[in-house]
């Protein structure tokens, strides 16, 4: 190695200890695997171009691959039909420690003479003694990690080399471990253990969804894996999706492109030399030139352009400064930064929640064909099935993993579920018979010994723990009487926040004292506002909203939170909105919505963002309403309280209008679309299918990729 370390230094002056390091690893490594000067330039033709005076050529290097390959003596051996021929025979015991040629005895070594080894012991120590040295040097060498967003990076060869690599990689030339295994973990949340002696292994490349029910700790572990408190591997990209961006006067898809941090240097790089105008800096511009072509720079507007239109922005709106988004619209350009920037590991806290069902949809498209790891806690069912390769189920403070998506999961663990509980019966079953009959006989003085023999069977008996039970999340909705038609009706209605600037144009619509409506549409097309109208809480510049005399609304708004007082407790809550029955009355309410025990007794403020819209539902159920209006109900319910509610809203025998985008809900609940969009409300009779089928003609044009 010592020559080809004096001809690659020779030849390629500007060569760095960084990137010589790395082309020496590759020599090193895959020697015996090279079976031509025509490899060994398809392994490191790139990086020595990368490298080289701008006088030297590809056929220059060519040269000098052939000259590596000369002095690595592989010329000697031929290769014919994948088989390398060896130009003189090896003496295999030689590759023996000398301690085990003496003491073993082996078909290599019976006929010869220890002196035909043609291997000097002392020289073969001395090699192995130099190549310990060098791989202990290596292992103490430290690997610093690449930077992630918000940190500043400069521009160097060794980037360059990273995308080299992954080229190398796809070739199956270069390996570099991206998978992350986190052992024996343990998670707390001030003095509560959340999770206990857990281990996950996220393999590269797969997609995990994290389910769990609400306030066990999934959230808290997101936020530990990204700010590095639990081990990573070195080396592996690490972003979590958890703040909105900063409003200022970045334009969105600027925002997203600095997420690139690598592309904005050489950028900044570029403009830098190009205002020096010298002969120096022409020669380091072509470098950068070099480098942006390598990380294909000039693709990365078209991108980011994709993906902020997939997550709902228009053109123009793509152009506007981040301050002029709201809050909800600022999560979809951090969404839109993380997947542009294509971490190793994606982590992912309920990215649906922030968008319409039309982002969703473009989102699951999108993120099945992500090329790294991604792990995404999410309760939308639907979403989990279409993204998902493998589930992360936290319970109980373990965290178990399943194969396949959402529905498997629920399948192969309901399997595994009724298996340890037969198994659990029966031997409860055989215990207790056990046990029975050493208490009968255990003064029998002739069954003495068989008596003994159980008791030593009961001892060495396995001891089973009895499967936990899944709580069971039951929502009723109170029993109503139904109303005569017409119930609700929207004739020729106009609305507008400004005369100039009119929202909803001639909407004409009706709903029965049974329907199931949902109402779809982008964020912004007055889907909140329509329920307003419909509520009575805004007044139209135009026609009439006719409400039957008997109709008791229940409305759930999207921000349900701010109108609970939080310093109260459940059981408080209500005797301050509903004074004047006992607590026994406050508390059955509560129950009818899994609010019961000492969550009944706690302080709103302490239960989680579930256990608040159970109280919200409370609240708006107590009057006994019997139409609902529901603003994005599944905000902040785990996956069972969705299903929950699923079954809730099915047995209700008044009417629903909702708002949301999960759409295991609304194909379970809702028969009837009203679609928002351009000024209209327009009825849809075929279903949510129907409606999906036109979202996915729509996204046609956009390339998931």
């Amino acid at each position: 190695m010592e020559n080809c370390e004096q001809l690659i230094k020779n030849s390629f002056p500007q060569i760095n200890e960084d990137i010589y390091s790395y082309v020496e690893s590759i020599l090193t490594v895959s020697k015996d695997d090279f079976e031509s000067p025509e490899e060994i330039y398809e392994a490191l033709g790139e990086v020595l171009l990368e490298v080289a005076d701008s006088g030297t050529t590809e056929d220059d290097v060519r040269n000098i691959c052939n000259e590596i390959w000369e002095l690595l003596g592989m010329h000697s051996n031929t290769v014919r039909n994948g088989i390398r021929t060896l130009s003189a025979p090896v003496q295999m015991s030689s590759f023996l420690e000398p301690a085990e040629a003496t003491d073993v005895s082996s078909i290599w070594m019976n006929t010869r003479d220890d002196t035909l080894r043609g291997v000097d012991s002392k020289k073969l120590q001395k090699a192995e003694a130099k190549l310990q040295q060098k791989q202990e040097k290596r292992q103490n060498e430290v690997v610093k990690p690449p930077p992630t967003l918000g940190q500043e990076c400069q521009a160097s060869a060794a980037q360059v080399i990273s995308k080299k690599e992954s080229r190398l990689e796809s070739k199956g030339q270069v390996s570099r471990n991206q998978d992350v295994r986190i052992e024996n973990f343990d998670v707390a949340f001030g003095e509560k253990v959340l999770i206990k002696g857990a281990t996950i292994s996220l393999a590269y490349g797969r997609r995990y969804g994290f389910v769990g029910q609400n306030g066990l700790g999934k959230t808290t572990l997101l936020k530990m894996i990204a700010n590095k408190q639990l081990k990573i591997p070195p080396g592996v990209t690490v972003l979590h999706v958890e703040q909105e961006v900063i409003g200022d006067e970045t334009l969105a898809i600027e925002s997203v492109l600095e997420a690139d941090v690598v592309r904005c240097t050489l950028l900044a790089e570029e403009k830098r030399l190009t205002s020096l105008n010298t002969p120096e800096a022409a020669t380091q511009l072509t470098e950068v030139y070099a480098q942006l072509s390598a990380i294909e720079a000039d693709k990365a507007p078209a991108i980011a352009g994709v993906i902020l239109a997939g997550l709902g922005f228009a053109p123009e709106g793509q152009k506007q400064a981040t301050k002029t988004f709201s809050g909800g619209w600022r999560m979809r350009i951090a969404l839109a930064r993380a997947l542009f920037a294509k971490p190793d590991l994606l982590l992912l806290d309920e990215p649906t929640n922030m968008l319409d069902l039309k982002a969703i949809i473009w989102l699951e498209n999108y993120l099945q064909t992500w090329h790294s790891t991604i792990l995404v806690v999410s309760h939308d069912r639907h979403f989990l099935d279409e993204v998902a390769t493998d589930i992360l189920h936290l319970h109980s403070q373990i965290i178990d993993q399943y194969k396949g998506n959402y529905e498997n999961f629920v399948k192969t663990r309901t399997e595994r579920m009724k298996n340890q509980q037969r198994e659990w019966d029966s031997q409860q079953q055989f215990r207790q018979h056990t046990q029975e009959f050493i208490d009968k006989f255990r003064y029998n003085k002739k069954r003495a010994s068989l008596v003994q023999s159980r008791i030593k069977m009961l001892e060495r008996l396995p001891e089973l723990q009895e499967p936990d039970k899944d709580i069971e999340v039951v929502l009723r909705f109170p029993e109503v009487i139904s109303l005569s038609p017409p119930v609700l009706q929207l004739d020729e209605l106009v609305f507008g926040y400004r005369p100039d600037k009119i929202v909803l144009n001639k909407v004409n619509l009706s709903a029965a004292s049974d329907s199931r409506i949902c109402v779809v549409g982008e964020n912004g097309a007055g889907k909140t506002t329509l329920l307003k109208l419909v509520l009575g809480e805004l007044s139209p510049l135009k026609g009439f909203v006719h409400t039957h005399r008997g109709i008791r609304f229940g409305y759930f708004s999207q921000h349900h939170v701010d109108q609970l007082t939080l310093d109260l407790t459940p059981v408080g809550f209500l005797q301050q909105r509903f004074p004047g029955v006992t607590v026994e009355e406050y508390r059955r309410h509560l129950g009818r919505f899994g609010v019961s025990g000492d969550l009944a007794l706690q302080s709103i403020a302490s239960l989680s963002g579930g256990q608040k819209s159970r109280v919200a539902f409370t609240a708006m159920c107590y009057p006994g309403p019997n139409f609902l209006v529901l603003d994005e109900p599944t905000n902040h319910l785990d996956v069972e309280t969705i299903e929950a509610l699923s079954v809730a809203l099915e047995n209700y025998n008044g009417g629903v209008i909702l708002v949301s985008h999960d759409e295991r809900l609304i194909r379970n609940v809702c028969k009837e679309l009203w679609i928002c969009g351009n000024g209209q409300v327009k009825r849809l009779d075929g279903g949510f299918e129907e409606y999906r089928e036109a979202v996915e003609k729509e996204l046609e044009c956009v390339v998931y990729k």
